[in-house]
């Protein structure tokens, strides 16, 4: 992907709950957007984002969200 041409552009990995696997990324858009794109595998639950981004920037990610996928509900 190329920011020149409107494009996203990676500013971070995300890493998955094994410490090292990157299992997707985090793409900033020319419009000031902020998405995730997975790896071959799928969403899958991540334990951090390297390197960190800002609050603001995880809330709309949904980090939160991102760290319980696979777990579901236990009740």
């Amino acid at each position: 992907m190329n920011d020149d041409n409107g494009e996203g552009v990676a500013i971070a990995n995300l890493i998955g709950t094994d410490g090292y696997s990157i299992v997707g990324w985090v793409f900033r858009w020319t419009t000031g957007a902020h998405a995730v794109m997975w790896d071959v595998y799928g969403p899958q639950p991540i334990s951090e984002i390297r390197p960190d981004i800002t609050a603001e920037q995880k809330q709309e990610i949904d980090f939160d969200a991102l760290t319980q996928i696979g777990r579901g509900d236990s009740s």
